[in-house]
Parts: structure tokens; sequence; C-alpha cells
């Protein structure tokens, strides 16, 4: 069988059928352009295994991606939005952490959850009851959503590394870039 056409029946099989080795084990690699800001690339960051729960049940629809700007002055959406089933819905805390501030950002209710190891979630618009200092366990509600930051019922993520905003969707999704493997050898 000429080699093109063997490729190209490769490529046309089920997963199931044409792999036939383990799966490669889980590295950290640097994160895409998207993934991480320019300044935390720099200082060697990597993508963090996707080990944490969606804020949302079902696992919502990302309504608009996260798209950091070229530098920390400028406009840009530093989380994703998510779309929420309606106002009102439960957010949950997609890690255990400590509640670091309840409060009104601008004019949203905001709440922030320290997870340790320098990574901070933060959700908006969400009313919560629950005050700074208060411990939390993964998938507990920490509140509720509120109408005001999309048209439609969604609820903005956010997750900074320290200070640098990080994209929330590799916590949860495994953003590793594709690899292909050779054919032959």
């Amino acid at each position: 069988m000429k080699p093109t056409l063997l490729l190209a029946a490769f490529l046309l099989l089920p997963a199931s059928v044409a792999s036939t080795t383990q799966p490669l084990p889980y590295l950290r690699v640097p994160s895409a352009p998207a993934a991480m800001t320019t300044a935390a690339r720099a200082a060697g960051g990597q993508m963090a295994s996707p080990s944490w729960q969606w804020p949302l049940a079902p696992r919502p629809k990302v309504l608009r991606d996260f798209d950091p700007p070229p530098k920390p002055w400028l406009s840009g959406h530093r989380g994703v939005d998510l779309g929420a089933a309606a106002d009102g819905a439960q957010v949950t805390s997609p890690a255990a952490g400590t509640v670091s501030f309840v409060g009104v950002v601008v004019d949203r209710p905001v709440i922030t959850i320290d997870h340790g190891n320098g990574l901070r979630s933060s959700f908006e618009p969400v009313k919560s009851s629950l005050a700074a200092g208060a411990q939390v366990s993964a998938g507990q509600v920490v509140g509720t959503s509120l109408p005001g930051h999309c048209p439609a019922a969604c609820v903005h993520w956010g997750v900074r590394r320290g200070e640098d905003y990080v994209n929330p969707l590799q916590f949860v999704l495994d953003l590793r870039p594709s690899v292909l493997l050779p054919l032959f050898g």
C-alpha cells in the first residue's frame, strides 16, 4: 500500500482503533499566548493541570474567551464569560480556598477566593452572603449570579496568579496543543 494512502486510512480511523499505544503522560508546557500574560511567560509561568471544577452547572458555554491585553495597562478581557442557565444561578467555588473579598467593584458585586499558591478566582456579578475569611470547599456554593455583565445571563470568571491574569479555562480544560507523532519509527 502506498505511504500516502496508508496515512490517509490511518487518519480516518476512529481514535479508539487508531490509538494502539498508551496515552502520553501530562507534561507541563509553557502556555499559548492567550493563556498567560507576557509578564507571566517571562517569569517562567506554566499552564495548570486541569484539576478544578466548573463554577456553574451544568457545564456552561463560554460566551467570551480570555483575551488579555499585550500590556497590563491596556484594555482587554481578563477572564471568561460563562453562560448561566438564568440569572440567580448558583456559583460554586472551582477549588478549595478562602474568601478574600466580597463587595462592589465599580458597580458590580464581586467575590474573590484565594486558592493558595498565588491563585485567586473572582466572579462577577455575584451576590454572596459569605464574608472575607470564610473557608470554602471545591463545589461549595459561594453566591448567585446577577444580571448586568452580558446581554444574557452570565458570570465573568477571572483568575490571577500573583498579579497576572491567566486563562481560567486552563484549570478546567486541557488546553495543551495537539501533538502529532511520527507515523513510522
